[in-house]
């Protein structure tokens, strides 16, 4: 595979360059006091009743397989806010929801969320629609913040959400360049490619045909058809060398045994929904050994991902299996130190510190207790804080997307497993 990307002006690559170490001055050490550094600025009128999160997930959708680990993400972090000290003085509660994957579930989690639960923040939706759902209709109006782990979609960035809206991974339109030049690097000049014809779909298939500079044959498809036949006749009338897929697995499973039954494709290209165990499990691992797709990476090694795996493993007794795991996690200790700079559980005022707990200058703060405590109480003095996330720095811009981070190439292999290929750096200019 070609190791040399070149991106647009807006975009310089970098290949599997290693992440910083986040190594501090003393004066702002990960485990530094921050009495030192900022006199406490927080008055004694903090809320009394506890912060209260919301995880909202897919738990008996098309994602469910991928939402108990998720969880795991999650609940650590909750775990570690509390082993820290809490947030305004006590311990952080959350609540879950399960949004199915489904636009109508998806806002009436959100609304007993909100308005039963009380929540003051929501890490999720995973799917990009079901996050422009319930901002739209439920969080933005009532200034609750959302930050989703794994919604890409670039309609999240014009989305109307009040600047309620985040996410941990970078969107579609960064990753559809590395999908685009994967596709190249395999040998394919035409292609032809299939998409869910909604938010998550979209952002993918436009950004892929912008950048791709050979044939295409491009068709949306309702997720919810029983049979793909006719658009794989559709997508084959320009002699297409390869099928790409933009797809969850529940449809992918359809539309690749299809295609291969009809003998319509041998060779396919994937995103990062369908980097799962259950499409070799269901159409066999020798049909699809070999098969390569791209996916929204965490970080390579670093002091914050280092501390971060072995109070996992230490918890589970086992590493992550699945991928967004670490988002899970940053995206909840992001709202729990905003909300302990904010000193209030209003939610334009959680929502206006998140920007200033995830770049520096500032307190050095990694995934570990100890160094979430100093990063809690400097923030509670008012001084900047830095978190360097589990999965990467966590730096948004003025739409709630992220500026920098990395893409993953995986493949499936012959014994039915999933293996990574390669990992490039982002970094938006």
């Amino acid at each position: 595979m070609s190791r040399s990307l070149v991106l647009a002006a807006t975009a310089a690559v970098l290949l599997f360059a290693a992440c910083s170490s986040g190594q501090a001055p003393a004066e702002q050490a990960v485990g530094a006091d921050p009495q030192e550094q900022a006199e406490p600025e927080q008055a004694s009128n903090l809320p009394t009743t506890p912060l209260k999160l919301g995880l909202m997930l897919d738990y008996s959708g098309p994602l469910a397989e991928w939402a108990p680990e998720m969880q795991k993400g999650f609940d650590l972090a909750i775990k570690h806010i509390n082993e820290a000290g809490g947030v305004w003085g006590m311990p952080v509660e959350s609540a879950i929801g399960d949004d199915r994957t489904d636009p109508t579930f998806a806002v009436e989690e959100a609304r007993r969320l909100v308005e039963i639960e009380r929540v003051h923040g929501i890490v999720g939706p995973m799917s990009s629609a079901m996050s422009l759902a319930i901002t739209e209709s439920v969080t933005a109006a009532a200034q609750v913040l959302v930050i989703s782990p794994t919604a890409n979609s670039s309609q999240l960035t014009v989305a109307e959400d009040d600047d309620f809206l985040f996410r941990v991974a970078l969107a579609d339109r960064v990753e559809g360049v590395y999908l685009a030049q994967l596709t190249r690097d395999l040998g394919f000049n035409n292609v032809a490619l299939i998409y869910r014809d909604d938010a998550v779909g979209q952002g993918m298939a436009e950004a892929f045909r912008e950048n791709w500079h050979g044939s295409i044959e491009t068709i949306g498809i309702n997720p919810e058809a029983t049979t793909y036949i006719s658009e794989l006749q559709q997508s084959t009338r320009s002699g297409a060398e390869a099928l790409v897929l933009v797809i969850f697995p529940p449809e992918g499973i359809v539309i690749l045994r299809e295609a291969l039954e009809q003998g319509y494709y041998d060779q396919f290209v994937f995103t990062a929904a369908a980097r799962s165990l259950s499409l070799p499990e269901a159409i066999g691992a020798e049909a699809l050994d070999g098969m390569h797709g791209t996916y929204v990476a965490s970080a390579p090694e670093n002091d914050s991902s280092r501390a971060w795996l072995n109070a996992f493993t230490a918890e589970h007794g086992e590493p992550p299996g699945r991928p967004y795991i670490k988002e899970a996690y940053d995206a909840t200790i992001a709202i729990a130190i905003a909300a302990q700079a904010a000193g209030s559980s209003d939610g334009v005022a959680i929502r206006d510190q998140l920007r200033r707990i995830g770049s520096g200058p500032g307190q050095i703060v990694i995934a570990q207790p100890a160094s979430l405590a100093a990063g809690l109480a400097a923030a509670a003095a008012g001084a900047d804080v830095d978190y360097e996330g589990a999965a990467g720095t966590i730096d948004w811009d003025r739409n709630g997307d992220i500026t920098s981070g990395y893409i993953g190439v995986w493949k499936f292999t012959a014994d039915g497993s999933i293996t990574d290929v390669d990992v490039f750096e982002f970094v938006a200019e």
